[in-house]
Order: structure tokens, then C-alpha cells, then sequence
């Protein structure tokens, strides 16, 4: 298994000197070698100076975690069902990184705690919630007298599937939604404008929090409203994902002026939203393209976005087996032990993998996205990555719930 010290051997040839935003994507969620990995890369990388790290989940959940890894009120469970999206509360990984923080902020001053975000919205392919709690919350923040819930209606007209699957279902683009987003955009002035005074009144933190609300009730109704264009399944699936994606861009961008004086920044999420190539999904007649968040921030970081692509050559929870020669994964099966950081160029000149099928969730590694990555993260058998021995005896008894 991995170590922090050998993988710090590996990370030598990246450029983080520069580095504000280290992207380390993984090829399918369904694998937990890469949560693994990840936990032990992050808590290196906490020694080097990074004070946050950004997953693939919502938002304004996130904000849940963020408080009790600084020690706020709750128990793990709790924040494990409430801190997170796309059923990522579930994942064992994840609930000994959130342990683990929690333990490592302990005593430590706010300067130097670490930082939990999300940087998603809290969309799926099939539905996407109502804005109404989001700008509630900055409302009331605000101090306003807005009739938001007369406006935006039962919470179960924006969450049902034929809301986002069937235009003429959808509730993004009538009067009553356009309504709101003139209310929110008015709001997200209001609240730059009391700046200053809502800050001396309130804290610097809790002025963030009603951003971070408002801007993702906004870029809800921006979603729901991309779900009402009446256009063809494929382009229509093709905005919605560019949709989502180009949100979450925007939360890593506001994540990074936020953490920016503090240090660096680790954010882990599928390689489609990460690499800097646009990304593709089908799956029967449904055949999506869409601009990923790592095509916007790349380019407006610039030396300071690094990205590791995740590959996987074997796994049991996919059942997924060897890559057949003369792929990119069968390449690095032959160069990897276990799992480790390798230069792009290893696995050129070889070929896309086929053996996969859309089921495993298992996205093959692709000549573009190597030819634009920084490194590749290999895992060789997912089955042989659990529980990093570093990491597992530091939260053996951080995780019972407390």
C-alpha cells in the first residue's frame, strides 16, 4: 500500500511550488482504493502547508462537516447523514477523513485548522431541489421581508424527476422562477453592499455562509431554468451537465479566494470534472458531451492547477478485471505495484480500454486527458488498498461516533 513518504517521493516531479489547487480525480466512485489514498495524501499534504480539502458533494451540506471538524456541536453519525450529497455520507472513507480532521483541528488555532468543503450542487442526473431553503437563509440573513416559499411553491414541483427529465414539467422557466432569480440577484447585491456592516454585526464567517447559500440558490434556478429548454434529450443532458459543472467551477474558484491566504487546497472528485479536456458519457441512446469545472479553472489558474488523473487496473467491487494489452491501464498494471504516481508519458502509445461496461461506473483512461494531466495515480487492485495503516491507526478510535 501507498505510504505518505514514498508518495512524497512521487509527488517530487509535480509542479506544487506553485500549486494553489492540487485536483486528484479518481476513474469510477464505486472503488474505495481511491478514498484511501486520498485520505493519505491529504493528511501528508496537511504537514506541506494545504489547510483545505474540496469533495464532490454539496455545497452548502458541506458547511455541516466544515463546522464539526472545527469542533462545533454533533456527533459523526449525525454529520455524516446531514454533511453530504449523492449518498457520499455512506462511504467509510469519507467518515474517517471527517474524523480525522476533526482530531487534527483539535487545540490547533483557526489559522492553521484544516478546512472541509464541497464544491458540487446537489443536482442529479434526474432531479435537482428546490432553491427556496437556500434563499431563505439569506434572506433572513439579509434581514428582508420576501414571501420566497409564496413564490417558488411546494418543494416537491422542483425535486420530482419529470421536473428535470421533462421540460414541460419543469418550473425553472415560469414566472414565478424568473421572479425569484431577479429577487436573489437583488439579494447578492444587497449583500455586497451591507458588507461592512453586516460583518461588524454578524462575523466574517457568517457573511460567507449567506454567500455561499445565495449563490447556490441562484445556480439552482440556473439549472432548473436549462431544464425547461425544450431541445433535443442528448443536447439537453449536454446543458445540464455543462450546467452543473460550470457551477461547481465557480465554488472552486469562491473556495480558493476564501483559502487563498491560508494555504493550498486539495480537492478530490471524478475525473470528468477535473481533467482539462471536456468529458463524454453514454450509456444506451443517451450520449452526453460537457465541458468538466477543470476546463474553466485550468486555464484561469493556470500553473497553479494540478491535476493527477485516477486509473485502475483491477477491482472486485467493480468487478473489473485485468485490462487486456496494449491499453493505458494494462501499461501501467505492468509498472505498478500496488498503486502509485506515474508520469503521463508511461502509458502513451497504447490504446482505450474496452473491457468495461457502463454499469461498473469505470471511465477508461483517455490519450486526451493523459496528454493534458500531471501525473497518473494507478491502482493495480483496488481489492489491495484498504484502510492505509497511518491513517487507520490515527482514527481507530476517532470513529465510533463521537
Amino acid at each position: 500500500m501507498i505510504r505518505w513518504t514514498d508518495m512524497r517521493k512521487d509527488l517530487h516531479d509535480l509542479p506544487l511550488a506553485s500549486c494553489s489547487l492540487l485536483a486528484f480525480g479518481e476513474p469510477t466512485h464505486r472503488e474505495p482504493s481511491f478514498g484511501w489514498v486520498r485520505n493519505e495524501l491529504f493528511a501528508g499534504l496537511a504537514g506541506a502547508g494545504f489547510r483545505s480539502i474540496a469533495l464532490e458533494t454539496d455545497r452548502v451540506a458541506a458547511l455541516r462537516v466544515d463546522d464539526f471538524v472545527k469542533g462545533g456541536a454533533g456527533d459523526l453519525d449525525e454529520v455524516m447523514r446531514e454533511g453530504f450529497s449523492h449518498g457520499f455520507g455512506g462511504m467509510e472513507t469519507n467518515r474517517r477523513l471527517v474524523a480525522w480532521m476533526r482530531d487534527h483541528n483539535a487545540g490547533l488555532p483557526p489559522q492553521e485548522q484544516l478546512s472541509f468543503h464541497g464544491f458540487d450542487v446537489p443536482t442529479e442526473t434526474t432531479s435537482a431541489p428546490s432553491p427556496r431553503r437556500c434563499l431563505e437563509h439569506a434572506r433572513d440573513y439579509l434581514g428582508l421581508d420576501l414571501d420566497l416559499a409564496g413564490l417558488s411553491g411546494s418543494d416537491e414541483q422542483w425535486s420530482r424527476t419529470e421536473a428535470v427529465m421533462d421540460p414541460a414539467m419543469s418550473v425553472g422557466a415560469t414566472v414565478e422562477a424568473d421572479r425569484l432569480r431577479s429577487l436573489a440577484d437583488d439579494m447578492l447585491t444587497l449583500l455586497h453592499s451591507r458588507a461592512a456592516e453586516r460583518i461588524s454585526q454578524t462575523s466574517r464567517a457568517e457573511w460567507l455562509r449567506a454567500r455561499t447559500h445565495l449563490t447556490a440558490g441562484l445556480g439552482l434556478l440556473r439549472y432548473h431554468r436549462q431544464a425547461a429548454l425544450r431541445l433535443e434529450k442528448n443536447t439537453r443532458l449536454s446543458r445540464l451537465f455543462a450546467t452543473r459543472d460550470a457551477l461547481m467551477a465557480q465554488n472552486l474558484l469562491d473556495i480558493r479566494s476564501i483559502e487563498g491566504r491560508r494555504g493550498a487546497t486539495l480537492v478530490f472528485a471524478h475525473n470528468t470534472h477535473l481533467q482539462r479536456t471536456p468529458s463524454t458519457w453514454s450509456l444506451g441512446d443517451i450520449h452526453v458531451d460537457w465541458p468538466g469545472a477543470g476546463t474553466v479553472v485550468a486555464p484561469l489558474l493556470g500553473e497553479e492547477y494540478v491535476f493527477v488523473a485516477g486509473s485502475l487496473g483491477r477491482s472486485g467491487a467493480l468487478g473489473l478485471g485485468d485490462p487486456e494489452p496494449g491499453t493505458h491501464e494494462s501499461v501501467l498494471q505492468d509498472a505498478v505495484t500496488d498503486c502509485a504516481l506515474v508520469p503521463t508519458g508511461a502509458a502513451t502509445a497504447a490504446r482505450s480500454r474496452t473491457d468495461v461496461s457502463p454499469q461498473q461506473g469505470y471511465f477508461p483512461l483517455q490519450q486526451a486527458v493523459l496528454d493534458t494531466a500531471d501525473a497518473v495515480l494507478h491502482v493495480r487492485d483496488g481489492d489491495a488498498v484498504t484502510g492505509p495503516a497511518g491513517l487507520t491507526a490515527a482514527l481507530a478510535g476517532a470513529v465510533s461516533g463521537r
